[in-house]
């Protein structure tokens, strides 16, 4: 390679680096202008209630004495909350688990078996996805209530209506992904002698764990922040299986009197979903990916 033809590679990767530019910088704006909210919330976090009715939260950035562990000692200090640290697990994997069990093999069978109205079924399943979770609450109630199945206030209950409420985003996901694995792998497993449920579990699952890891993160996430069907299903009616998100929420008064410590609640409860997040990361996009290019 001659000394120009350097000197012309070198030229050309800076006069791309410089077309990129002004799109680092909008990406970079567009990442601080997200972060904001976090950052304003992370501070707060750190303040004692007088200062956060005197002033913005931005004005302790500039006098750091301010700053004080007080929230975080109160919201630790609660003897509910390591219950409901364990409540919340207890509630969250089998949450996640079960509907990721269900949907892979739902998935496996829309994408790779032939039946009687699977593509309509599919459609059926896909269009749960726009109904609304609160249009369900009574319904489900009642089934659930002493004159059906009587598990209402039980983890059982929680993990029933999480696994309904998961399925359809899960099993759409999945199917997309599965879809697009190669079908020369499963018809030499079939030439071979195979059955379907030894294809499913020795070659679709397998190859499927991108998009499992992803569904993994969105479930988790999902169970873990959620208060709604936690208050619904347990509420009232067995505090003692309250989730960490029920918990955090009763820090507040009814008349709104320690707001300020919410803020610290909230970072103690995404510690959690933030490691699984960077456990799970380099799946994330691959899976979501994956499973979105192919209906």
């Amino acid at each position: 390679m001659t000394a120009g033809t350097v000197r012309a590679a070198s030229v050309g990767r800076w006069a791309r680096f410089g077309r990129r530019i002004p799109l680092h910088f909008v990406v970079i704006f567009l990442m601080v202008v997200w972060l904001i909210p976090t950052i304003g919330l992370l501070v707060n976090s750190f303040r004692p209630p007088e200062a956060l009715t005197e002033s913005g939260w931005w004005t302790a950035i500039f006098s750091p004495s301010q700053f004080t562990l007080n929230n975080y000692a109160h919201v630790l200090a609660q003897s509910n909350i390591s219950a409901g640290f364990v409540n919340s697990l207890f509630i969250s994997i089998p949450a996640t688990v079960i509907p990721i069990m269900v949907a892979a093999f739902a998935a496996y069978a829309f994408a790779w078996m032939r039946f009687p109205g699977r593509d309509i079924l599919f459609v059926v399943v896909v269009g749960l996805l726009v109904v609304p979770l609160q249009s369900t609450f009574i319904p489900i109630l009642t089934l659930y209530g002493p004159k059906g199945l009587n598990i209402a206030g039980s983890f059982l209950a929680v993990w029933l209506a999480h696994t309904g409420y998961g399925l359809p985003f899960a099993i759409y996901l999945l199917r997309n992904f599965m879809g697009e694995l190669p079908r020369e792998v499963f018809e030499s497993a079939s030439i071979d002698g195979a059955s379907p449920v030894t294809a499913f579990f020795r070659l679709a699952l397998p190859m499927t764990v991108p998009a499992i890891a992803a569904l993994a993160i969105f479930q988790f996430l999902f169970v873990w922040n959620d208060l709604l069907v936690a208050l619904i299903y347990i509420g009232a009616q067995n505090p003692d299986n309250a989730p960490l998100t029920i918990v955090v929420s009763n820090l507040v008064s009814s008349l709104g009197g320690g707001w300020q410590y919410l803020a610290a609640a909230a970072f103690v409860t995404m510690a959690l979903p933030l490691a699984v997040f960077l456990a799970l990361q380099r799946y994330f996009v691959r899976g979501i990916v994956g499973g979105s290019v192919k209906g």
